[in-house]
């Protein structure tokens, strides 16, 4: 499990491209046969991936060893996005089937959680966000089907887009954990432009379904004193509440966002205009 500590927007105004990337950029999100842990003290959320290839992968009880509990979701609720091939997420004896752009959300309190791709030439990849719970809520599969959708923007500016929430409460009942997949229509490259931050929430971006040689130029930073990151396929950027996350890409890509914070207000944001940024 790798450890990122939370950074004062004072302190990241002082660093440069390498430590922006080492504080906030998470670069390997599936590692074959693994399960990848990067845990931000921002609002203690964890953030990673599961390949499983060529045997089962099991979620130890000595992961809960790394929190100061028994086992890993003693105390916490996590949700899983497949953006790979046909997986079974076993949770305590029950088996769930995840196809591509299918979602699992487990409750506090599971004890045995397993993962299997279907085919191992067609691996699973399955990005999941980890929060602190209060209350075990059920374990519940989302299509993409069932997911509650809303399309912004428009092809003019570049950021038409339909986001699909999967973990909101229109959709289910979750402690504090919000996910979703967002997914730009044909043509645009813009991401949550205009801008907004949420004080009351932190987001982590994961971005996907792109070619080796295309990039997200992704903005941060507070509002007058912004900063860039080029993401790459399959990473993911941590942003604190005082911080905006947009981003544009070379080509098109998709991304899941995942909330934790104060409250499950989906529209709970401070919007700030193009001319205001810096």
């Amino acid at each position: 499990m790798e450890v990122r500590q939370a950074i004062h927007s004072e302190h990241a105004k002082t660093l440069d491209t390498e430590g922006l990337r080492r504080e906030f950029l998470i670069e390997s999100i599936f590692a074959t046969d693994e399960i990848t842990m990067t845990y931000s003290h921002v609002d203690r959320i964890i953030v990673g991936g599961v390949m499983p290839v060529n045997t089962e992968v099991v979620l130890e009880a000595d992961y809960g060893k790394k929190l100061g509990v028994s086992y890993f979701l003693e105390r916490r609720e996590i949700g899983f996005i497949n953006v790979g091939g046909p997986a079974v997420i076993t949770v305590d004896g029950e088996g769930y089937e995840i196809a591509q752009e299918e979602a699992l959300y487990v409750g506090m309190g599971a004890k045995d959680v397993s993962f299997k791709s279907v085919d191992k030439q067609n691996p699973a990849k399955l990005y999941y966000n980890c929060a602190p719970a209060h209350k075990t809520y059920p374990n519940k599969k989302v299509t993409l089907a069932e997911a509650s959708p809303v399309t912004l923007g428009d092809a003019e500016n570049c950021n038409e887009r339909t986001i699909n929430k999967y973990f909101v409460p229109d959709v289910l009942p979750t402690c504090q954990l919000l996910m979703g997949m967002t997914k730009l229509h044909q043509g645009s490259i813009w991401n949550t432009m205009p801008a907004h931050t949420h004080d009351r929430r932190m987001e982590v971006y994961f971005y996907f379904n792109m070619n080796d040689d295309a990039a997200v130029v992704h903005l941060m930073g507070e509002p007058q004193e912004t900063r860039h990151l080029f993401v790459h396929n399959e990473q993911a950027v941590i942003s604190p509440s005082w911080s905006i996350h947009s981003g544009v890409g070379t080509q098109s890509y998709t991304f899941i966002w995942g909330m934790t914070g104060e409250n499950q207000e989906f529209t709970d944001m401070d919007h700030i205009a193009v001319p205001d940024l810096k």
